[in-house]
């Protein structure tokens, strides 16, 4: 295929501003799909995605688009995810595409992620375009916006195409506009073999499913390929591209996106960013990879029956290989048995690996409190990383502790300024700074603890500003804080799981509000359950789960009161002994209860 017929592109955007009904349109408008085949959200496979109206997963497809100069071109597109927790997946996309389609909401305008993005794509060098989405809608102010482009992102916005993604308004002159503006990738058929790689999955039936762009050379059928990171050779067995439907090729030249399928066995032996070239050239260097993305969120997942322990490592290994910033490694608990302590990029993240591992892998778990990376230096000047409070030291055996900085970028309508700044200052933010980029629209820069963003810092932004509010963030560094860890003690014995870390000033709160929690979801046993809240060996908060009684005087009517003390004074020791030898059930919802310690 001729180079110069070749457009790869990424579509870029904040979450909810059409890019998978735009690119729904466009493969629509090029006669890809018939109108049997139409669907809504055609490249969302995930049912996840489609419940969520999220993009979780950035998807590729080829389109062939005959433009009005007679040629056909090949479109090949890239729909990313717009939230802020994927935003790796839009790195990884962005690596592999020649330019960049910026779709703005005609009516809400510029939001946080829209400039995270834009500068991703700036930094990949990419040509961008901008493109105004949803202008049928009544309070669309295009020109309002144009010039909200152009003043904040700082790119020419005036001869931006306006279209409608829904109804299909201005998608062939957009069409046009990417044929005309997006430059064809470089890369000669007569250089070795260099080819990305930029996504993997596993596919029960065919193995490993490699995603690759080629950069230089040509890759054929029945060739053997070797990956540089791995040093490992397999043959192609099958090459195809995504059309939106998979479509067997003979070759992929320079430019091209496709997928490999060489029978690839396990997970572990594709790394995405890693090069592809030929096995007789395997001196070709390597192409620029991707920057390894670390974890921010972790937490315990453990199996509810210690039998699915082996089940759910293997599920684990599917999910790293299609989800290479999803961290996992074993861990033990007292309270728990045998499970994992795995890594997240943020929240929503957390909860999409947790859904998936009930859907997909029908698997039952209990999952602990979040919490993040902490540093500690210990009195010997050796410093120890804590990814779970159970590891944190007694207090007395370190010197300091220091907890992750993040940088918040607030994007808001200015009439809730007065309600996001004291959310902020009350998660123990230092404000950095504060820009009007319209007359009704603020940006607020806070630096803010990540143990503080961890737990329900997006739902309250969200529903102080009625959902107004956009927000993007990025990791700063440590920072060196007054930070305890509260332990839960159900009758004096640890429960590891459920130990949290938190600020000294806010330990008496987060304490007190735990153990009122779990007095609520612990269910009642035959004795007395006494759960509290302690720092080391100092107590901070006690609540009492009342034992269930029988009662014993039912059959005394009348009588001597020394009778009735006797039957009392018997059934207490029995409790007495009961709670000796008695094990307390920590049931999913007292986990939970942890998790909604800030309501």
């Amino acid at each position: 295929m001729d180079q110069k017929f070749i457009r790869n592109f990424s579509i870029i955007a904040h979450i909810d501003h059409g890019k998978s009904t735009l690119a729904d349109r466009l493969i629509e408008m090029t006669g890809s799909i018939s109108d049997r085949e139409k669907k809504d959200r055609i490249l969302d496979n995930m049912e996840l995605e489609k419940e969520r109206g999220i993009t979780i997963k950035a998807q590729t497809v080829r389109i062939a688009y005959k433009a009005k100069d007679g040629n056909t071109y090949y479109l090949n597109l890239i729909d990313t995810p717009g939230h802020v927790d994927f935003s790796y997946e839009v790195s990884r996309s962005l690596a592999s595409c020649d330019g960049a389609l910026l779709v703005v909401d005609a009516s809400q305008g510029v939001e946080a992620q829209t400039l995270a993005n834009v500068y991703m794509a700036i930094e990949n060098d990419l040509e961008i375009v901008p493109v105004l989405n949803k202008i049928d809608l009544p309070h669309a102010e295009p020109e309002k916006v144009k010039q909200e482009i152009e003043d904040i992102v700082g790119i020419d916005a005036m001869d931006a195409d306006e279209v409608s993604a829904k109804s299909g308004l201005g998608v062939e002159n957009l069409l046009e506009t990417i044929v005309k503006r997006i430059p064809p990738p470089k890369g000669s058929r007569d250089n070795p073999l260099q080819a990305l790689i930029f996504d993997s999955w596993f596919d029960p039936y065919q193995g490993v499913v490699v995603l690759v762009r080629v950069m230089e050379g040509v890759l054929k059928r029945k060739e053997r390929f070797f990956l540089k990171n791995t040093e490992e050779s397999y043959e192609v067995l099958k090459l195809a591209v995504n059309t939106p439907f998979f479509t067997d090729v003979q070759e992929l030249g320079p430019g091209e996106v496709g997928m490999i399928i060489s029978g690839i066995k396990t997970v572990r032996d594709v790394n995405v960013g890693d090069t592809i070239v030929h096995d007789k050239k395997r001196d070709t260097p390597a192409l620029e990879g991707y920057e390894e993305v670390k974890p921010m969120v972790f937490c315990g997942i453990f199996p509810v029956e210690s039998t699915d322990y082996e089940a759910m490592k293997e599920a684990f290994e599917k999910l790293a290989l299609n989800d290479s910033s999803f961290t996992y490694e074993p861990e033990t608990s007292g309270a728990l048995g045998f499970g994992f302590r795995c890594g997240f990029l943020g929240l929503l993240h957390m909860n999409i690996i947790q859904e998936r591992l009930e859907r997909e892998f029908d698997m039952n778990i209990i999952s602990t409190a979040p919490s993040v990376k902490y540093i500690v230096k210990m009195l010997d000047g050796t410093e120890k990383t804590v990814e779970n409070p159970a590891e944190m030291p007694e207090p007395g055996k370190f010197e300091s502790i220091q907890e992750p900085i993040v940088n918040i970028s607030i994007h808001v309508p200015n009439e809730f300024v007065g309600k996001i700044i004291p959310l902020c200052e009350e998660k123990r933010g230092i404000q950095t700074g504060m820009n009007y980029i319209t007359e009704e629209r603020v940006q607020i820069l806070y630096d803010l603890p990540l143990s503080e963003m961890v737990f329900d810092f997006y739902d309250r932004l969200k529903s102080y500003t009625k959902g107004y509010a956009s927000m993007d963030y990025e990791f700063k560094g440590y920072t060196e804080s007054d930070l305890v860890k509260v332990d839960i003690l159900l009758n004096g014995d640890k429960v590891d799981a459920l130990s949290i870390i938190c600020h000294r000033s806010n330990s008496f709160y987060k304490g007190r509000e735990l153990t009122e929690r779990l007095r609520k979801v612990i269910n009642r046993q035959q004795f007395d359950i006494a759960i509290q809240a302690a720092i080391g060996a100092k107590i901070l908060a006690r609540e009492t789960v009342k034992a269930l009684r029988k009662n014993v005087l039912a059959k005394c009517y009348g009588g001597d009161v020394s009778r009735k003390r006797k039957l009392l004074e018997k059934q207490k020791a029995g409790k007495k002994r009961m709670k000796m030898v008695g094990n307390v059930e920590v049931p999913q919802e007292a986990f939970l209860a942890v998790l909604k310690v800030d309501e």
